[in-house]
């Protein structure tokens, strides 16, 4: 795991361009203290650096940036290559042995790509990796990203160089580094809590999707983007030939291909383990981990005592119950909230999904004893776990019933009166109503209610379900670019709107928001994290089968659940699902409301010129009041103020 950067033309055609890379890469240490390295050509104008966190080969022969066997190639890398030998293998029996320097996975992907082409190389490869490779013949840049999207990669125009780097932070030693936040990325992060690719929070600078590869001919030419992986041709295909199997057959080949994806996840030089909160996900992969292990695996869990947030018990039983060499920490509120400043410097842009708090303290933890972690990320998306699936489809069923027309119509005679009309109308009711049928802000809710009553798809209803705010409220001027959810690319044609939703999460949720978590969470403390249950081959058997299995008798996740029976107690792990988070709501009334209140002040709000401040001090006050629980509305804004109240004293200092 590493972190890499480079640029092509502007400072790389001068002699200070090793010099500008070498900052450039120094800025993402954290992603790799052990070691670094800088390649550099300033007739071609090209500049590449790396810092390295060694996990495979920890010799000098896995150092980067590396130079393939003929002198054509050279290549930085970020990630794992979890079937290198295999791909080792295959080129030794295609075009002779190699004269290998050493067994880093690095030196093999750059072979296949010397000997086979990148196209081919990436089809042949399993694993989670971004990089960059130079030809030095015919003066191209290729830039890549694994299938799913684990490892990030940012690129864009500066000035007279075109530049890529792991994290947005590493742009800013660049001499021409003007950035500018851009509005309608924002609207995208107030609307999700996260910015969704190929956008980023600075105007021209964009993220590999994933599953795709740039070509870049020259620093002022247009880079040419393709994918080399179709999520939805692999969706298509999945519905075209579906598994026809038992369930039981299902939860064979799930447990196969899980083994299968594991014994090449577990191959590492350094100390490895897993993350466990004892719910069904993480408790699947530490099972099969365990099964196929000579020795206790290390497994990691925090605690809190608040009620309602803490699975260490439950990740605790059944640590015991598989055998695993446990740790578990009681983190402390006093804990948590020390994470909250380090937040703008973990996350390289405005990101607001609040388990990012307990993400980095499991990564902490698991730091003090290993350099690798799994972790279950992936289960929900790819075997329909999310409640919300459920609840909208039952929505949009009965909504879809009634006539548009006549939904539109009452949606706009039921928002005639005011919400304020409404709450002072209903004001003079509720007291005489029994207690179980009083209601807090009737109006808003008969608004919020006409809203999602006069939408026109299934779309929209997700849409509307995944939103925070409505960025047109709080954003002056901001337009929102198309997404996945809004006509970024086509759709698969698939068989229910559960699926639909399923996918969309596959291609958005999943690497925008939970992966770009735990990367960016795990990096800070120099931690790997894999996530076998997104291991390619798994996801495309994950995707052909029937909702018939995936909610077997009325289940989420019917497959992974029965998988994990045959190693864990059911009683052990069948629970309400929890999710993975921290009071924020109680901590914005409390620890941290002087640290709130400094950001969201109105006069603040307005003389930044990014927000109305209107919607967002209504929202704050009513959230005080205990009136609503606006904690993940203010969380953005909150995100947002602190990444630029911290990335803005960054810039000046660089500047200086």
């Amino acid at each position: 795991m590493c972190g890499i950067v480079g640029i092509v033309g502007g400072a790389a055609a001068t002699s200070s361009g090793s010099l500008t890379v070498r900052r450039m890469a120094d800025r993402i240490r954290h992603r790799g203290p052990d070691g670094d390295g800088v390649w550099t050509d300033a007739e071609a104008g090209i500049a590449l650096s790396q810092r390295r966190l060694a996990i495979i080969d920890l010799s000098s022969a896995g150092a980067q940036p590396m130079i393939s066997h003929s002198g054509r190639y050279v290549i930085v890398f970020n990630g794992e290559i979890y079937n290198q030998g295999e791909m080792r293998a295959h080129l030794d029996q295609q075009f002779g042995v190699h004269a290998w320097r050493g067994h880093s996975d690095t030196e093999v992907f750059l072979a296949a790509i010397e000997e086979l082409g990148t196209n081919k190389a990436l089809e042949l490869a399993v694993g989670m990796f971004a990089f960059g490779v130079w030809d030095r013949r015919e003066r191209t840049l290729v830039l890549g990203r694994d299938r799913l999207g684990e490892k990030p990669l940012y690129y864009g125009r500066v000035g007279k160089a075109f530049a890529f780097a792991s994290e947005l932070k590493a742009f800013q030693p660049l001499p021409d580094w003007c950035p500018e936040i851009d509005r309608n990325a924002l609207a995208l992060m107030m609307r999700h809590n996260y910015i969704p690719a190929p956008y980023s929070i600075y105007q021209g600078i964009r993220k590999l999707r994933p599953g795709h590869f740039l070509v870049l001919s020259g620093p002022m030419h247009e880079p040419h983007v393709e994918n080399y992986w179709s999520t939805r041709d692999v969706a298509e295909q999945g519905r075209r030939d579906p598994f026809e199997g038992s369930p039981e057959e299902a939860v064979d080949e799930v447990e196969r291909h899980l083994r299968r994806a594991l014994e090449g996840q577990m191959i590492a030089d350094v100390p490895l383990g897993a993350f466990l909160s004892g719910g069904i996900d993480s408790s699947a992969v530490v099972s099969v981990m365990q099964s196929i292990s000579a020795r206790p695996v290390r497994t990691f869990t925090i605690g809190f005592n608040e009620a309602g947030y803490n699975e260490a018990d439950h990740a605790k039983q059944v640590a015991h119950h598989l055998g695993t060499d446990h740790t578990e920490l009681y983190v402390s509120q006093r804990d948590a909230l020390d994470v909250v400043p380090q937040l703008p410097g973990i996350y390289c842009e405005p990101f607001s999904d609040s388990s990012q708090i307990p993400t980095f303290l499991v990564s902490k933890l698991a730091r003090g004893s290993v350099t690798v972690a799994l972790s279950g990320d992936g289960g929900d998306e790819l075997f329909s776990g999310y409640t919300r699936y459920a609840l909208a489809d039952a929505f949009w069923n009965k909504l879809s019933r009634i006539p548009v027309g006549l939904r539109r119509a009452s949606a706009s005679l039921a928002t005639l009166p005011s919400p304020e009309l409404y709450n002072n109308v209903a004001g003079g009711i509720m007291p005489i109503l029994p207690q179980r049928l009083r209601r807090e802000r009737v109006g808003d809710k008969i608004h919020k209610a006409a809203s999602v009553f006069s939408l026109a798809s299934m779309d929209d209803v997700y849409r509307r379900l995944c939103s925070h705010w409505e960025p047109t409220q709080i954003i002056p001027g901001a337009v929102e670019p198309p997404t996945m959810l809004t006509g970024l690319e086509a759709l698969p044609d698939l068989p229910g709107n559960v699926e639909r939703m399923m996918y969309l999460d596959i291609m958005s949720y999943l690497p925008d928001d939970i992966l770009v978590k735990v990367d960016r969470a795990a990096m800070a403390v120099s931690l790997e994290a894999r996530v076998p249950l997104l291991d390619h081959r798994l996801i495309s058997f994950a995707l052909s089968l029937p909702l018939s299995i995936l909610r077997a008798g009325g289940q989420t996740k019917w497959p992974l659940r029965q998988l994990l029976y045959r190693h864990v107690p059911k009683a052990l792990v069948e629970r309400p699902k929890m999710g993975f988070g921290v009071p924020i709501d109680a901590w914005l009334r409390g620890a941290l409301r002087e640290w709130a209140e400094a950001l969201l002040d109105e006069r603040r709000l307005r003389e930044d010129g990014f927000f109305r401040p209107e919607a967002i001090r209504r929202a704050w006050s009513e959230h005080l009041s205990g009136h609503r629980n606006n904690q993940y509305l203010l969380w953005d804004v909150l995100m947002f103020q602190s990444w630029r109240e911290v990335t803005q004293g960054a810039s000046a200092a660089v500047a200086a």
